[in-house]
This record gives structure tokens, sequence and C-alpha cells, in this order.
């Protein structure tokens, strides 16, 4: 009986395997029927749009381009190689529509999207040491061809943000936003047959370096979500040594219609607290820190409570400290071979990427640590008032790639913007008033170059700094503060803005003290008022920073009835 149950047991479990065979089999021959004549359907097969351009072209089903798709997309293959009039394409879907694609467009790793093998130099540019360093290591100009090894990542636009190249021998990362595919392009201005002739026709005048030599391609210009820069800025300048006093700056300027400050982090012989660049690349800076760490950090904070927009200053080529640190990348007297002292203070040249690094170090540093919203650079620019002395040999610049000055100043503006945006923060550049003439100075400023490139620019036409009767004003120019600043912002910032595709914003600074020169002018409250409604009258309305030196509480509530007036 045993047995004959068993046998029952075995036989139903066979009978039951039977069945689920028979079943698969018609599902089987079902799901074949159904996808009768699309055997070569492919499932799950993604792949990837690769491309030596930003963008690869897109067919409708007879094979008219159609559309464009952005280089290191991924997309669904539908089918395998078909062959039309000897080119191969995939079908693909991509967002719910079907397309074809040339193959050779398309890759199955998202590491091969790139198909550039070599490029070239659209306007000279920055050789990086490696991905995560703003370590320098060389200059590669304007029309060069370089070999393209490899890639950090895509944009959403399908463009690269670095490349690895090799150039002379040399390897390491270049933004690809300065390059591109032809030698042709390489070579061409911006603009060529418009505002560019404008710039060509500004030649060397004054050794600061020829207007045409400069790059006037369009500089995107970020907005930071979680930093807003106010649309007016009207900012108070500190100095490294009225750290402790700040609460009285703050009531100040929430009285006054004041929305942002002004922070010393370096001045020259006067840095503001002990940083870590500044021991790394400094060590005399860090020294001579005139406030703690924690004193300056508390005194930011309270900045930033207030809710005022916080910009920190860093004098860059008038450095003493960094001088006597390292005088091997100063401005060489040469008859005795040391540091050349320029009316008593020593200057690292421009030219020298060690000082790039060093100040761009620094000002990350105090983004990250500190939280400004903004990092303004002063002394951008070589000595004034040196002409007689280049002439002569008399100063060495040590210019290790045979720039122009003003070549050296819009590059190191470039290398700035393109380190510190990173970090969600602004970049403002200080300049001469003169800058805004139509020729480029002496000291390499050129107000089209800088303006095309930083966030922002504060030009500096304190009214004492101009000649008594400048632009054939009859009366001197610093007893008549509306006229002479309306008339610098009408006829040379305006137009100079102009000139340019991606203007920065203008915000200057005034005069916020007395003036010793004959006839000695009493800067009060409506001198600076009419400073400020001079400008704005001229269309310069990105706002005003106080300069007095001392940052002396006493003037600045002296005049504050200025600060807050509708203009």
């Amino acid at each position: 009986m045993k047995h004959k149950r068993a046998k029952i047991r075995i036989d139903r479990v066979i009978i039951f395997i039977i069945g689920v065979l028979i079943v698969s089999y018609i599902c089987f021959m079902i799901l074949k029927t159904l996808f009768k004549g699309v055997s070569n359907l492919v499932f799950n097969n993604d792949m990837y749009i690769a491309s030596d351009t930003l963008q690869v072209s897109l067919y409708d089903m007879n094979y008219n381009e159609t559309d464009k798709i952005n280089r290191g997309v991924k997309v669904t293959i539908l089918k395998d190689k078909i062959i039309n009039n000897d080119q191969e394409y995939y079908k693909i879907n991509y967002q719910n529509v079907d397309y074809y694609v040339l193959a050779n467009n398309l890759t199955k790793e998202e590491k091969d999207v790139v198909l550039e093998k070599e490029m070239y130099v659209r306007t000279s540019l920055t050789l990086y040491e490696n991905l995560d360093s703003i370590k320098i290591k060389g200059l590669i100009k304007k029309g060069s061809k370089i070999e393209i090894l490899d890639y950090d990542f895509l944009n959403e636009d399908g463009s690269v943000n670095m490349y690895k190249v090799k150039y002379n021998d040399d390897e390491g990362y270049v933004y690809g936003k300065y390059l591109v595919n032809d030698e042709e392009a390489a070579l061409a201005n911006y603009d060529e047959e418009g505002n560019y002739q404008i710039h060509k026709k500004r030649g060397d005048s004054w050794g600061g370096g020829d207007a045409a030599n400069l790059d006037y391609y369009p500089y995107e210009k970020p907005k930071f979500e979680n930093n807003v820069m106010p649309s007016e800025v009207r900012s108070l300048y500190m100095n490294a040594g009225v750290i402790n006093n700040v609460d009285k700056y703050i009531d100040l300027a929430k009285k006054s219609g004041i929305n942002a400050i002004v922070v010393d982090i370096k001045d020259n012989t006067s840095p503001a607290y002990p940083a870590n660049a500044m021991k790394e690349y400094s060590p005399t800076n860090y020294d001579k820190a005139i406030n703690s760490y924690d004193e300056y950090k508390n005194a930011i904070k309270k900045i930033k409570d207030a809710g005022l927009y916080a910009i920190g200053r860093i004098t860059v080529f008038k450095d003493s400290y960094y001088s006597k640190d390292h005088p091997e990348d100063t401005i060489i007297d040469t008859a005795t071979g040391n540091s050349y002292n320029h009316d008593g203070s020593y200057w690292p040249s421009a030219y020298n990427r060690d000082v790039w690094e060093f100040n761009v170090s620094l000002a990350i540093e105090s983004v990250k640590e500190m939280g400004f919203n903004e990092i303004q650079f002063d002394y951008v620019r070589f000595p004034d008032r040196v002409g007689s002395l280049e002439d002569a040999g008399k100063i060495s610049y040590n210019n290790t790639y045979k720039e122009d000055k003003a070549e050296a100043i819009q590059r190191f503006v470039m290398y700035v913007c393109d380190e510190i945006h990173k970090y969600n923060a602004y970049v403002s550049i200080d300049v001469f008033g003169e800058a805004a003439h139509t020729y480029v100075t002496a000291y390499g400023q050129y107000w089209p170059a800088i303006s095309n490139v930083a966030d922002v620019i504060s030009g500096m036409p304190y009214p004492d700094h101009f000649y008594k009767y400048e632009y054939g004003f009859e009366t001197p120019v610093w007893t008549i503060p509306y006229d002479l600043l309306n008339l610098w912002g009408e006829d040379f910032v305006t137009k100079r803005q102009e000139e340019i595709p991606t203007p920065a914003i203008v915000r200057t600074w005034i005069q916020v003290y007395d003036t010793s020169k004959s006839p000695a002018t009493h800067y009060d409250s409506s001198m600076v008022a009419k400073q400020i409604s001079g400008l704005y009258d001229a269309g310069l309305t990105g706002g005003f920073m106080t300069w007095n030196g001392s940052s002396s509480l006493e003037k600045y509530n002296e005049v504050s009835s200025a600060f807050g007036k509708e203009y």
C-alpha cells in the first residue's frame, strides 16, 4: 500500500512538471507571435551620445535632420545598426520620441563620450598642475595647438569643464571654455568687425600694453542662489584695525541705509587675521596679523548676522611682507639686485604666478572660513610713475611669459574668477579712475578688459586725485564733485561699458575725507551726496563704497545722512 501511494505522488509531480513546461511553451509562443517581426529589439540597452562637439544631430524616420542632442546624454537603443546611404545609424528613443543617430555618435561607456584628440587655445590660458589645486604650471598662448588626454566632467550643455592636456611635453589641466576645435577660430577675435576694431586702434601708448592683444569674448557672470548680491550696494569701509569696534559700524549701517561692509583681509603691511594661506605662502603676513582668527571671524559673523553683504578686500601686487618673504617674486632694482622700493613699499610682480596663487588661496580660505559674499581685489596693477625707470632698464619685472602688463592683469582676473566662483562668491576689482580712459594705462589697467571678465568693477575717481582743472573745468575739480563725477561717468565709464559684450556691475568708491589740496575742501554730507548723485545721474547705479583710510566713525557719522538718500 505504501509503495502504491508513493508511486501516485511521483506521478503527480511528473504531471505537474509537464504541465508547467506546456504552459511555459504556450506563453513563449504567444510572446513570440506578439513580437514577430521585431526580433531585433534590444532590451535595457542604453548608450551615451559621443562627439568632438557639444551637440549631435538627431534624424527623423526619413533620415532628415530634425533636432540636436547634447553630448553625454543617455539614450535607449531600439534597434541594432541600420545602414542608409552607406551611413550606419541606431534607432533611439529620447524624451519619448524615436530618432536615428549616427552610430559613431554613440558609446556604451559614459567616460568615452569626449572624442576630441586635439584642440586650439582661443584665449591665452592658465595650465594647472592638477584638477584639485590652484597651482599654476604655466601659460599657453592664444592659437596654440594642444593634445587632449582626458577630461574631468561634462557640463549640462555638453561642454567639458577641464581637459587634461599635453603641450610642449608638459601635461596639466586647462578650462575647456578657453578652447576651440580649429586654428582659425582660435586666432580670430570676438566681434572682429564690431567693437574689437575700437580696441584694435588703441595701441601701446604708455607702456602698459596694446588693447588689441586683450580678450573681449563674452564671459558668463554668475548669480548664486545661496548668495544674492544686492542690486545696489551701499557700503562702509572698515580697515583691519577697527575690527574690535564692529558693533558701532553695524549700528551706523542699520541707521543710515548702508547694506554692505567692505572689510580688509590683507592690506599692505596690515594683514587682518592669521590665515593658513599666509602661514604657507607668507609667514611674515601671518606673524604680523592685527587680529586673532577668532576675533576676526566673530566680527564677520556679526556683519552677516546683521543682514549686511560682506565684502573682503585684498591688496594684491603691493605687499611688503610677501616681498620680504619672497624677494625673488618682486619687482627688482637692477642696480642692487634687491626688491625695488616704490614710495616706501615693495611690490610683488604681477607677472609672477606664485603671487597669484597666494592671493587666490587667501581669498578662497576667507570665503570658506569667514563666509564673505564677495572678494574685492585692490592694487591689481603694476606700480605707476615708473616709466623712466623701465626705459632706463633700472627695474625688472621678471616677465617670464613675455606678456604685456595689461595681458597679465586681465589673465589674473580670469584666474581669480575661475577659482573663486567655485565657492559661490563674487569677484570685484578696484581700478584707478584713469583706467576708464581710451588707452591702456602705463600700469596695465584697461577698463574694458577688466570689466568684461569681473563681476564688479570699482573705479576710484576720488575728486582730489584729479588734476586741479581736469577735463577743462575752470574751477578746482575737488570743489565741484557732482560735475566731475557726472562727466567721468557719462563720458568715460558708460562708453567703456558699451564697448564689451559682458560688462561688470559698476560700483564706485567715493571720497569720504577732507581734501588738503589748495583750496582745502571739507567733505561734509552734501559733498558726499554730490558725488553719489553725479554717478547715479550718469547711470552708474550699482552702488558706492566709502573710502576713508582710517575708517573714521566720527567722519562716517558726520556724513551718514548722504548714505540713505534717494538718488
